[in-house]
C-alpha cells in the first residue's frame, strides 16, 4: 500500500510541475502582462522597461521560470492590484480559501448523502415510479446551469419567503476567528450563534452547487448497482442463503462503489468551476469571486496563486480517491 501511495505522489508531483509551467507561460501570453497591470495603461516605455528589469522579466524564459518556481516554493506570489490592492496575494488566498472549502465540501456531502442512497434504491426498483422520477430529476440537475439554479433558490427561499440569508457568509455577530472556517470556529469557541449563522448562509449556495455532482453521482451509482445485481457472485450469494444485509454491503455496494469513487474525484473540478458562479450569485467571499475579480482586473499575483492552488486541491483530492479505490479494491495496488 505504501509503495502504491508513493508511486501516485510521484505521478501527481509531475502533474503539478506541468501545471505550473502552463500557468507561467499562459500568464505571460495574456494582453498587457503583469507590468502594465502594476503600472497602469499610462506607463511610459521607459518605466515599463525599468520595471521589467527589476522583476527580471527581461531575462530568458527558462531563467524566469526557475525564479518563478523559487518564489512559489517560498510562498511569494506578489501583491494584489485589483482584489485587495496592496495586500499580499498569499494572504488573500488564505482568507478566501476556507470559504470555498466550506462551500464545496458541504455541496459534496449533500450530493453524496442524496445521490448514493437514491441511486441504489432506484436500481433496486428498476422501472418503478421512483426510478423514473429520480432519472428525470437527475436530467434536470445536469441540464439546468448552476447559476440559474442559484438565482431560483435565492429568489424563492431568500427573497420571497425570507427563510434564509440573501448573500454573504455570516451575519455581523463579532465572532471569534481561529481557523477562518466559520462553522468550525463557532464550535471551537462555543459561539453557537456564529456556527448557526454560517450554516444558514451555506445552505442555498451549497444546494445550488450540489445539483450537478448529485446528478452525475446518482446516474453512475444507479448504473453500477444495476450491473452488479446481475453478476454471478450476487446470485451465488443469494443461493447460499446469505442475508440481504450481507449481500448489500459485501457484494453489491462495495463493488458498485468503484466507479462512483472515480467520478467523485473528477467532480471536484466541476465543483471548483461551479463555485465561481455560485459565489458570484450569493456574494459569497471565496476564491471563485476573487478569481473573477483578479481576471477582470488583471491581478496576476492573485490569479496565479488561485489557479495553481485550485489545481493542487484537485490533484490531492484525486490522490485521496486513488487511495480509497485501492482500499476498496486491493487489486488496484498491483497495477
Amino acid at each position: 500500500m505504501l509503495r502504491y501511495i508513493v508511486r501516485r505522489l510521484v505521478q501527481l508531483l509531475g502533474v503539478v510541475i506541468i501545471l505550473s509551467m502552463l500557468l507561467f507561460f499562459w500568464l505571460r501570453s495574456l494582453p498587457g502582462g503583469p507590468v502594465n497591470a502594476m503600472l497602469g495603461e499610462r506607463a511610459t516605455p521607459e518605466q515599463v522597461a525599468r520595471f521589467e528589469q527589476v522583476l527580471g522579466l527581461d531575462q530568458p524564459l527558462h531563467i524566469q521560470y526557475v525564479r518563478y518556481m523559487g518564489r512559489i516554493l517560498q510562498g511569494e506570489f506578489g501583491t494584489s492590484t485589483a482584489v485587495l490592492p496592496g495586500a499580499d496575494a498569499m494572504d488573500i488566498f488564505l482568507a478566501r480559501f476556507p470559504a470555498t472549502i466550506e462551500l464545496t465540501s458541504t455541496a459534496v456531502i449533500i450530493a453524496l448523502l442524496v445521490a448514493i442512497p437514491l441511486g441504489y434504491f432506484a436500481a433496486r426498483r428498476h422501472g418503478s415510479w421512483l426510478d423514473n422520477l429520480s432519472i428525470v430529476g437527475s436530467l434536470i440537475g445536469i441540464a439546468v446551469p448552476v447559476f440559474f439554479t442559484a438565482f431560483l433558490l435565492k429568489y424563492w427561499f431568500a427573497i420571497e419567503l425570507g427563510w434564509l440569508p440573501v448573500s454573504g457568509r455570516q451575519d455581523n455577530l463579532g465572532c471569534t476567528r481561529i481557523t477562518k472556517f466559520f462553522i468550525l470556529d463557532g464550535l471551537l469557541t462555543r459561539e453557537w450563534d456564529c456556527s448557526v449563522s454560517a450554516l444558514k448562509h451555506l445552505i442555498l449556495p451549497s444546494i445550488a452547487l450540489a445539483t450537478i455532482p448529485f446528478a452525475v453521482i446518482f446516474r453512475i451509482t444507479r448504473a453500477s448497482v444495476l450491473d452488479v445485481l446481475d453478476e454471478d457472485y450476487v446470485r451465488t450469494a443469494r443461493a447460499k442463503g446469505l442475508t440481504a444485509r450481507i449481500i448489500r454491503g459485501r457484494h453489491v455496494l462495495r463493488n458498485a462503489m468503484l466507479p462512483v469513487l472515480t467520478i467523485i474525484g473528477l467532480q471536484v473540478g466541476s465543483l471548483l468551476a461551479g463555485a465561481i458562479l455560485t459565489e458570484s450569485v450569493f456574494n459569497f467571499p471565496g476564491i471563485g469571486e476573487a478569481l473573477v475579480t483578479s481576471f477582470r482586473g488583471r491581478d496576476w499575483g492573485v490569479l496565479q496563486i488561485l489557479v495553481l492552488m485550485a489545481a493542487v486541491v484537485f490533484v490531492l483530492v484525486n490522490l485521496l480517491v486513488d487511495i480509497l479505490y485501492a482500499v476498496v479494491d486491493p487489486r488496484v495496488r498491483t497495477r
